[in-house]
Order: structure tokens, then sequence, then C-alpha cells
């Protein structure tokens, strides 16, 4: 069963994590999220970690080892899916199936690009999004698929949207957080609102309130695809490559 705090080498593992160069904790993005700002949200087996469901699928691994695939078994539920971000393709061992892959460009923001305009029509409104908001959060998520969305992911940070007519066109958002940096996560807009500059004028709002935490914004994108364009323009650059492999429990 999960437990909520570390063993022993997890611990040590920890301590080992905060004595590293800070952007080194991106090499392993959800494990190290998992070990230091969002260790509260853990369920953790051994060095194996990964957030509640009900947050979303991410899980970290230092390796692709049998046993840390035993232990990453012992916190996916039956049939359960975890998502992990690997630097070689994944080597599922028996039990294992791989639901859905694909090669990811991380990108950081040093320098973000926050000057361009951003003015919407008249019927239009950008604003926090919270609680009451889910809902809707998750129903664009599921239209426009993002990355997986869930009823408590806006725990993990502010997130921001537009309206038009009450309706939820345009949100992002945040994520995993480790010392220093942010994660910048489910940019999207309604398939009928895009061309607007929607996406822009949100993520330009949440780069604002990583900027006023000082810290350095980071995401995650399918390398092809074409919303990476705009992430160069508000100043994002590449920095690493993995091979999502989001994995089924087969037992």
């Amino acid at each position: 069963m999960p437990v909520p705090r570390a063993d022993s080498d997890a611990a040590a593992a920890a301590h080992s994590v905060a004595s590293a160069p800070a952007e080194s904790l991106l090499d392993n993005p959800i494990l190290n999220a998992l070990l230091t700002e969002h260790e509260s949200l853990a369920l953790v087996d051994g060095l194996v970690r990964r957030y509640p469901a009900a947050i979303g699928p991410l899980a970290g691994t230092p390796d692709q080892s049998q046993a840390s695939y035993g232990a990453l078994r012992q916190l996916a539920s039956p049939n359960g899916l975890v998502a992990l971000f690997l630097h070689d393709p994944p080597l599922l061992p028996q039990g294992w199936s791989l639901f859905r892959g694909g090669i990811l460009t991380q990108m950081i923001c040093l320098r973000p690009n926050l000057n361009e305009a951003s003015t919407l029509e008249r019927d239009v409104t950008r604003r926090r999004l919270g609680s009451a908001d889910v809902a809707a959060m998750m129903e664009l998520a599921r239209l426009t698929e993002p990355g997986p969305f869930r009823e408590r992911t806006i725990e993990l940070g502010k997130f921001h949207g537009i309206f038009a007519g009450g309706r939820l066109l345009s949100m992002a958002g945040q994520r995993m957080r480790v010392p220093g940096f942010v994660e910048v996560s489910a940019v999207c807009t309604h398939p009928e609102a895009r061309g607007r500059g929607y996406a822009g004028v949100v993520m330009r709002e949440v780069l604002r309130d990583i900027a006023d935490e000082d810290r350095t914004p980071f995401l995650h994108a399918f390398d092809d695809n074409p919303a990476v364009r705009l992430y160069q323009r508000l100043g994002f650059t590449h920095r690493s490559s993995f091979h999502l492999a989001v994995i089924q429990n087969e037992t």
C-alpha cells in the first residue's frame, strides 16, 4: 500500500536532491518535484513516487530497473495508468503495457517575453480560475488533450482562463514545482477559439505569477506540437528531451 512518507532510502535521495545543482533537478522533474516542493502530495514506495490519481498519473522513478517497476506497481491500481518521463525508450517488464508514447521537448524560459500586447474582444474576459471552474477546466482538457488534468490538478498552482458568454475558451496554469523552477502546464484553447492569441494571453499571466516568485518557468510538450512556436516567442528554449511513457498496470 502507498505510504505518505519516505523510508530511509528515499530520505537519503531527498538529501542528495537538495544538494544538487538547481537546474539538474529538471533532469528528472517528476521524481524531484515529489522529493521536494510536492513531497506532501507524494505516494511513496521506496525510491518511487507518484501524484495521487485525482491530481494526475505522473510518476517518477530513479531508473528503469526491475525494482523500480515493481515499486511502481504498488502505486498503480489494477489496470491503472501512470506516466513517466524517461531519458531512454521504455523497457517494460511483464505485466506492463505501453498505453501512449512520444517524444517530449522540455523547454526553459530564462528571459520571458511579456511585452507583446494582449488585448481581448469586448465580450471576452480573463480571470483567475478557482474550484468552481474545475468542471469547465476538465471539459476543456478532455476536448483539447493538453496533458492529464484531473479534479485536483488545480491544487498544484495558479490557473488563468479566458471566457466568452460564460464558456471557458482557454486556460493555462502551473503543475510541477522544484526549488527555483515552476512548470507551465494545461495550456489549451477551444478549437472554435483558436487563432485569436488567447493561449499567449493566459500563458503570460502564468509567467508573471512565476516571476513574482522569482522562479524560472519550464514546460513539456510533444516536440511536433505547433504550440512550440508560441512557447519560443514567449522566450522558451529547448533544454532536453524525454520519452513519454504512459503505461498500464495489467495486474
